[in-house]
């Protein structure tokens, strides 16, 4: 029998992972299974998206784990992998009094039928030593934290308990904890309700249609900023076309953000000299 007081190792950053060759999902499966023998933190379910097809969500134990495992995967097992943006699970209400759960993004109905979006709220119990709790209460405070109680169990350490919302552990939280602390904070959850959110269906179009990979759930009041920093990064990774592509960020019918890719030009002068 095992011996009692341990755990099941819990995840802190969740991702999707899915084969570029939908041929090789059940490889991803087989290389997936091989490598959480030798791994126990890594966990994984089967998931289906109707852009990208048959892959996986995985949990991880920091956004590390996540890019070495995807390495191992990609050069042990002979796969090419494309990973998207990290979700939680979101229960919405619509207009008819209808309790559902979403965990794609891409999921959430139209506003106009949205009564009230409820997200998952966890208590967060981090342990760092003293002389970094003001960094660690800044990133909490940050990330819509609750303090509900600061204690110090010795001169050297300080423990605190936070209610937390878990999309804001899910974006790299444990990272930055890591960060602010030296390394040296420990952190751990419960589970503990659904509590209202105001949140938006943040859409990605691409020269007028909207890519439901890259569609996100967000709070209202920080989608503006949100938009315009992923169209920063997509204009740089979208190579040029023969003609100019336009990028925007939605929310609705609403456009918070727009960058423009140029078309690519022949340099009619790149031969050409002083002399000529």
């Amino acid at each position: 029998k095992p011996l009692p007081g341990y755990k099941e190792v819990k995840p802190f950053v969740f991702v999707s992972m899915y084969p570029i060759e939908n041929s090789k999902s059940s490889q991803l499966r087989e290389a997936l299974e091989k490598l959480s023998l030798s791994d126990s933190s890594l966990t994984f379910e089967p998931e289906n998206n109707t852009a990208l097809g048959f892959g996986f969500r995985c949990g991880f134990l920091g956004l590390l784990h996540a890019e070495i495992v995807q390495e191992r995967l990609e050069r042990e097992y002979n796969l090419s992998l494309i990973s998207t943006t990290p979700a939680v699970k979101y229960n919405v209400i619509n207009t008819k009094n209808v309790e559902f759960f979403i965990t794609s993004p891409s999921d959430l109905p139209e506003v106009t039928s949205i009564k009230e979006i409820q997200e998952p709220w966890i208590l967060c119990r981090i342990i760092c030593p003293s002389i970094y709790s003001g960094q660690v209460m800044t990133l909490c405070t940050e990330r819509r934290g609750l303090l509900k109680k600061m204690e110090y169990p010795n001169e050297n350490n300080v423990f605190f308990e936070y209610e937390l919302p878990l999309a804001e552990l899910v974006y790299n939280f444990f990272d930055d904890l890591k960060s602010v602390s030296s390394g040296f904070a420990s952190l751990d959850y419960d589970f503990l309700d659904y509590r209202t959110v105001k949140a938006v269906k943040l859409n990605v179009l691409v020269h007028g249609e909207i890519i439901d990979p890259l569609t996100n759930i967000v709070l209202k009041d920080r989608a503006p900023e949100i938009g315009r920093s992923l169209l920063k990064k997509l204009k740089e990774i979208i190579p040029r076309q023969q003609f100019a592509v336009s990028l925007q960020a939605a929310v609705g019918g609403k456009i918070l953000a727009r960058e423009d890719i140029p078309a690519m030009r022949k340099d009619v002068l790149a031969k050409m000299s002083g002399g000529h």
